[in-house]
């Protein structure tokens, strides 16, 4: 990289930075997730709006180089898998255990069920509907709409918890312990999907028991075996290094080894990173300090330029297909709504409204979807058509589930800021910054 390169490196950057902060900001004023406005401020900063407005520019700025390009995407893919072992982070297993079984039959019940109304709307619809693209590998392209269908966004729904001062209230808990069931079925299918593609890009149905044996196998090292060998090493490492930042390298390089591992065996670097997360979350507080460095960076930088560069991929508006986001949108919408609703029913809950709040709360795809959808269009499982219309679908779910559950709360809301105002208004300022890391 030149001298001229690394200019237009940094003023990408920059702008990329600049755009995630405006937009990320107006949408934290209207109580939505930040993640939305950076999604919303790549639109306008990708070939959308500054592209038609001004491409010469815009060619200039971002795709005259190749070398800025390929350093760029690099950087953006390295910065993901911190921000995804934060996520991982946030997987407490152990919460499972404490819910029981009405956690686990929300998140399993909730999942399965769009997982199969994907794989059926594609093959009920004519093929030709989903474009040229996908027709090479129709199975694992239509294990990947009910992947997108199924999938809950973590990080957003805890910022809306968080907003609604429900976080750690009983239906908090719940609806936080059933994303652990959603993460770790969707991160496992997805894995399968990536893993059966071969590299002329069919799909064979009859390839997926050696696909999910070696998913299998890297949930058994990454997870099964890291959180059993993970905080005993991670404490032996803490008294024989620098503290925190000898701790912070060395969480690093066990991130970056994870990522590669999964990377090579085909399946993804992010779900690497994203099981070490969940191996070593949930632990004793004393690695508090040196996660909340990563945590913070990776938020801070990292996120915002990923989900602003996920808005610069495609034209947003030459590839908006009224027809297909409808479709996808309705099909995601009425399959989580009723298969977390079955959830509860089996689990012998009441459908109140504290049951269509949880189910709404993860019906919000957030961040994760929009990532999922990305990865899946950088491995050619889908088109820009289809990756627009998941996107698309993300957007409208997250910002449709915070007015949700606040009306569906309402009687629950009044009554813990009224808790809240007992004790003081300082004593939950400070528990809002405490959650902080959670508001992508």
């Amino acid at each position: 990289m030149n001298s001229q390169d690394f200019v237009k490196f940094a003023l990408q950057i920059s702008m990329m930075l600049g755009f995630a902060l405006l937009f990320g900001q107006l949408m934290r004023r209207i109580k939505q997730p930040a993640v939305l406005g950076e999604m919303i401020g790549g639109i306008i900063l990708g070939p959308t709006a500054f592209g038609l407005l001004a491409p010469c520019l815009f060619e200039w700025l971002f795709n005259s180089s190749t070398n800025v390009v390929v350093v760029r995407d690099a950087s953006i893919k390295l910065g993901m898998l911190f921000f995804l072992f934060v996520a991982g982070l946030e997987t407490n297993l152990s919460d499972l255990r404490k819910m029981g079984r009405k956690a686990a039959l929300i998140g399993l019940v909730g999942t399965l069920v769009p997982i199969a109304a994907g794989v059926a709307l594609v093959y009920a619809l004519p093929r030709d509907f989903w474009g040229e693209a996908v027709q090479d590998h129709f199975f694992a392209f239509a294990l990947f709409v009910g992947m997108n269908l199924a999938n809950s966004a973590n990080p957003v729904l805890a910022r809306i918890l968080m907003d609604l001062g429900l976080l750690n209230s009983g239906i908090g808990t719940m609806c936080m312990t059933a994303t652990i069931v959603d993460d770790l079925v969707n991160w496992t299918l997805f894995g399968i999907i990536l893993i059966a593609i071969s590299p002329d890009g069919s799909v064979d149905a009859t390839s997926l028991p050696l696909s999910i044996a070696e998913v299998a196998l890297v949930f058994v090292l990454l997870l099964g075996v890291g959180r059993w060998v993970g905080p005993r090493t991670m404490r032996w490492i803490k008294g024989h290094v620098s503290w925190p930042s000898g701790f912070i390298t060395v969480t690093a390089v066990v991130v970056l080894v994870s990522a590669s591992i999964t990377e090579s065996l085909g399946i993804h670097a992010f779900l690497g990173a994203f099981l070490v997360g969940a191996a070593l979350g949930g632990q004793e507080d004393e690695h508090q300090e040196a996660y909340d460095v990563i945590a913070r960076f990776a938020l801070s930088f990292f996120a915002p330029i990923y989900f602003i560069s996920m808005g610069m991929t495609t034209n947003f508006v030459t590839n908006f297909d009224w027809r297909l986001v409808l479709v996808i949108l309705v099909a995601a919408l009425v399959s989580k709504l009723l298969g977390v609703l079955l959830g509860a029913k089996l689990a012998r809950m009441p459908i109140d409204r504290d049951a269509w709040a949880i189910a709404f709360g993860l019906n919000a795809r957030g961040a994760t979807g929009i990532i999922l959808a990305g990865v899946g269009r950088a491995a050619g499982v889908i088109d820009d058509r289809i990756f627009v219309a998941i996107v698309v679908m993300a957007l409208v779910t997250s910002m449709l589930a915070g007015p949700m559950m606040n009306w569906l709360l309402s009687g629950r809301i009044a009554e813990s800021r009224g808790r809240y105002a007992g004790r003081g208004r300082d004593s939950y300022s400070a528990g809002q910054r405490d959650a902080g890391p959670s508001s992508q």
